[in-house]
């Protein structure tokens, strides 16, 4: 017996291929990987260290975020995404080459009467359709020139705008009118243009501009709802595993797990798998969806519990206490258990708890 508990494993060879996949889809621009939420919960640190000599620019949402890869020894220039909350983030930021998102005039009325230890890069958000945060392009003109009076900020400024459709092929109009509602705001009058997410990356090119911002693709993921990311030549960067603790006989028409919510046809044999929503896998995760033991696939049954979960290995399962599970990784894409939870491969892999142990393969 060697079984163990839920592992993540990850390729950072897997990352650098998807990153220069993003290349060859966009060769002219520059890249701002984005590595917000853990690198998408693949280790930040990590990803970042093995992207730094190919990577122009990082991105992540939070300052925190920044500070970590900045004491992790990354160099490179990295962007806050939702910008700075007060004056001691923006002084730090100027300070440690991190350049800036303006997306609200209270932002832009604290860079005016803050004084900066250094000249500091400032991207203006464009909202182009999100509705979440940012200027409308019909503001842009009066933003850009209050920043262009700033003379602690780096002239001309950028900018940038985030597409809310562009992974959903039939809203296609959608993002060519947002696309042209940012171009009409901003040409000549800033430095550098960033629009495309990873959907805009693969399905946008003439959206390329001088940046791109993969995000998820970097990790080996698709943002398209009826594609997996091998299907576009990037490699799954995570493989998340665990292993059969527990193999039992079970009777036709006896209940699995809590509440009997899943009664089994006929005399079955039933697989326990070390992992549960207390390692991050999907409590909500239904009957039917599919793990990989030894190659095979074999469907998830009963409830998934904080430390355990159930398969049925059918009849003549053959598996054994020690085999290791697939529960999404190569050979069973995250974008298809994702599909059978009703959720999104992102929130699978960002949802990983503390308690897996994480490998890095190469």
């Amino acid at each position: 017996m060697d079984a163990h508990g839920a592992i993540a494993r990850i390729s950072l060879a897997a990352v650098q291929h998807n990153f220069r996949r993003a290349k060859q889809l966009a060769p002219t621009a520059k890249v701002m990987a984005v590595v917000k939420a853990n690198a998408y919960g693949h280790g930040d640190l990590s990803v970042a260290t093995a992207l730094k000599n190919e990577a122009d620019l990082f991105a992540v949402a939070r300052f925190e975020e920044a500070q970590k890869l900045r004491a992790g020894g990354i160099t490179q220039p990295i962007l806050l995404l939702s910008g700075f909350l007060n004056a001691d983030q923006l002084q730090y930021s100027a300070r440690h080459n991190f350049q800036v998102c303006i997306h609200q005039t209270e932002q832009l009325a604290l860079l005016e009467r803050t004084p900066l230890a250094a000249p500091i890069t400032v991207w203006l958000k464009i909202d182009s359709g999100m509705h979440r945060i940012g200027f409308t392009p019909e503001q842009a003109e009066a933003i850009l020139a209050r920043l262009s009076a700033i003379k602690q900020v780096i002239q001309p400024v950028n900018a940038l705008t985030h597409f809310a459709r562009a992974d959903e092929p039939e809203q296609r109009a959608v993002t060519e009118a947002a696309i042209t509602r940012f171009k009409q705001a901003t040409a000549g009058k800033v430095k550098h243009s960033a629009l495309c997410n990873s959907a805009g990356v693969m399905a946008f090119p003439e959206a390329h501009a001088d940046f791109i911002r993969p995000g998820i693709m970097l990790y080996g993921i698709t943002p398209f709802s009826d594609q997996q990311g091998t299907d576009v030549g990037l490699r799954p960067a995570m493989n998340f595993t665990s292993s059969l603790i527990a193999v039992r006989e079970h009777k036709a028409g006896e209940p699995v797990g809590y509440a009997g919510s899943w009664v089994s046809p006929r005399d079955t044999r039933i697989g326990v798998i070390a992992v549960g929503y207390g390692d991050g896998y999907p409590r909500m995760a239904p009957a039917g969806t599919p793990v990989l033991i030894n190659g095979r696939r074999v469907p998830l049954v009963g409830r998934v519990a904080m430390d355990m979960a159930t398969v049925d290995l059918g009849p003549e399962g053959n598996e054994q206490v020690g085999d290791e599970v697939l529960l999404w990784g190569e050979g069973l894409a995250a974008e298809e258990v994702a599909r059978h939870v009703g959720t999104i491969a992102y929130e699978l892999v960002t949802r990983l708890t503390a308690r897996p142990r994480w490998e890095y393969v190469d």
